[in-house]
């Protein structure tokens, strides 16, 4: 997530992603997206949201290409409510497709992102990474108690996200864990390869559950590799974890991975996190 400053919870139009995916329009400068204040963290659009229609624009403009295989994503600035997004093929080979987007705030990049598309091919290699023992998301606690949701960025609001293991943010936790299932709360916004990576980012970074005082976090590069031509889940719910591997200097590193609700590895990525605190 590209900015983890709390902020007080608002009542808003609770728009789904793909109301906001669908009204991406054509500008003078590329494709221009309308992202409401409920979609928010902080001073940016909440990370997942901005880098899934940054995808949007890519099968916009570019339809007929393979199942996307891997995102690198660059948090470089604050996105604002209507980024613009403009793409460029790096190249277009026999296998893979590489397609380059930036999102921009007038003339300044917010976010640059590097889709890579393959299509599947016969391998002798069929290897997973089993999804961990869960009780089901309707015996699970929400992450968010009630008495602690005017902390939590807006955002968060439009995903039902229901803990599992690990801790919560600014707890003191032993370990820099985190493991839920979340959906998202529109019903319409949970199929597709965007919807799982606008929800790919929904969690806090696994630094912040070992922390004993709040203070403003900041994501600055996210790798998003997918494991299925057609990710799907049942009823929307997905399994995530964010496991924190290294933190020094005022930096971090995490490892985050995505199962369906069969308990098949669907995505598996990394990021690397400022923490000011």
């Amino acid at each position: 997530m590209s900015d983890r400053q709390g902020q007080e919870n608002k009542i808003m139009p609770a728009l789904g992603f793909k109301d906001i995916a669908d009204s991406l329009s054509q500008s003078p400068d590329g494709l221009k997206a309308e992202i409401p204040d409920n979609w928010r963290q902080g001073r940016t659009a909440y990370g997942g949201i901005s880098s899934a229609l940054a995808l949007e624009a890519v099968k916009r403009l570019h339809p007929d290409l393979p199942p996307l295989r891997s995102s690198l994503i660059n948090f470089t600035g604050p996105v604002p409510a209507d980024p613009v997004y403009r793409t460029q093929i790096l190249r277009q080979g026999r296998n893979v497709t590489t397609i380059e987007v930036k999102g921009y705030d007038g003339e300044t990049p917010v976010i640059s992102v590097v889709f890579s598309f393959g299509a599947s091919r016969d391998s002798q290699l069929n290897v997973g990474y089993p999804a961990p023992e869960a009780s089901s998301p309707e015996t699970c606690e929400p992450y968010t108690p009630k008495e602690y949701a005017k902390f939590v960025p807006v955002f968060f609001q439009r995903f039902d996200t229901r803990i599992i293991a690990g801790g919560r943010p600014v707890t003191g936790h032993k370990e820099g864990y985190v493991r839920v299932w979340s959906r998202h709360q529109d019903d319409a916004s949970r199929d597709g390869t965007s919807s799982l990576l606008c929800i790919g980012d929904v969690l806090p970074p696994g630094a912040l559950p070992m922390l004993t005082q709040p203070g403003p976090v900041s994501s600055m590069t996210w790798i998003f590799n997918i494991l299925s031509d057609k990710p799907s889940t049942e009823e929307g719910w997905w399994h995530i974890e964010t496991r924190l591997t290294a933190a020094q200097g005022g930096y971090s590193t995490q490892v985050m991975r995505i199962w369906n609700s069969s308990g098949e590895l669907t995505a598996e990525g990394m990021q690397s996190v400022t923490i000011f605190v």
